[in-house]
Formats: C-alpha cells, sequence, structure tokens
C-alpha cells in the first residue's frame, strides 16, 4: 500500500492506495501524522476510495489515528470508502465513532466546523 500526505488549510489530508492491512505503512501513516499533530495540524480526513480491503490490522491503524487527533481536541473524517469498505465499517460499528463523509469537499466542510 501507498499513501500520499498533504496538508491545506490546516487539515492532513492521508490519501491511501492499496489494501490497508497494516504492514510497514501503519507506522509512516502514523508517523505522518505525529508530524502533523507536533506542527498544530489537529483535523485529518483519510481519504480510502482506493482501498479495496482492510483487515483487523489496518482498522488498529484508523482506531489508532482517530486516537492520536482525539487526544490533542482533534478530528478525523474517513472519506470515500468502496461498498466493500464501508459494510465492514458498519458491522464492526466503527461508523459510531468516525465520521465518513462522500468525498474530500465534504470532509473538509465538516472538519472546519469542528
Amino acid at each position: 500500500m501507498e499513501f500520499k500526505s498533504t496538508v491545506t488549510e490546516g487539515i492532513l489530508t492521508l490519501s491511501l492506495d492499496g489494501n490497508l492491512i497494516g504492514e510497514d505503512v501503519g507506522a509512516s501513516l502514523l508517523e505522518a501524522a505525529t508530524n502533523a499533530i507536533d506542527k498544530g495540524v489537529l483535523l485529518c480526513a483519510i481519504d480510502i476510495e482506493k482501498v479495496k480491503y482492510i483487515n483487523s490490522s489496518g482498522i488498529g491503524v484508523l482506531i489508532t489515528l482517530l486516537t492520536k487527533f482525539r487526544n490533542q481536541d482533534g478530528e478525523v473524517v474517513i472519506v470515500n470508502p468502496s461498498e466493500h469498505v464501508q459494510k465492514l465499517l458498519i458491522i464492526t460499528k466503527l461508523t459510531a465513532i468516525f465520521k465518513v463523509a462522500d468525498s474530500i469537499e465534504q470532509a473538509i466542510s465538516e472538519l472546519k466546523t469542528v
């Protein structure tokens, strides 16, 4: 899996591509989040449109990201999950703790109201 991170208007956007199965990329994602938080960025949009599969380790990465931001009074929005990933979020009841948006624009709008 690969990811790209950008900060625009005080919002960290993590764009993921591939399968989120924990692996080494999980540590890199957490490092990118920590670096952003250290610079005062407390809002994060995680674009998982190109993620087709997530396992329990990947869910752990998402929860860790959410925890990092919320511990700093920040927020995380998951953006554009595939149908398969959306079902997984519902089954695991993660939709109760994560905000989910259909687009980056919607996520940014939601984050700006936090």
